[in-house]
C-alpha cells in the first residue's frame, strides 16, 4: 500500500511540474505577442506623427467622459 502511495504521490508531482511548465511556456508566447503588437503600435504611431497627426495615450483616453 505504500507503493500506491507513493507513485500517485510520484504522479501528482509530475502532473503539477508539467503544468507549470506548460504554463510558462504559455506565459512566454503572450509576453512575445504583447512586445510584438507594442512595437507595432509604436511604428504605426511614429508614423502618424509624421503625417502631423498627434494621438492621446492610452490614460488619457481611458479618462474621457461617456455620453
Amino acid at each position: 500500500m505504500a507503493d500506491e502511495n507513493e507513485n500517485s504521490k510520484d504522479e501528482q508531482i509530475g502532473y503539477h511540474k508539467g503544468a507549470i511548465g506548460t504554463l510558462i511556456s504559455e506565459r512566454n508566447e503572450l509576453l512575445r505577442i504583447v512586445s510584438v503588437t507594442e512595437q507595432l503600435i509604436s511604428a504605426h504611431a511614429k508614423e502618424l506623427d509624421k503625417l502631423g497627426v498627434k494621438l492621446q495615450s492610452e490614460g488619457q483616453q481611458n479618462e474621457q467622459p461617456k455620453k
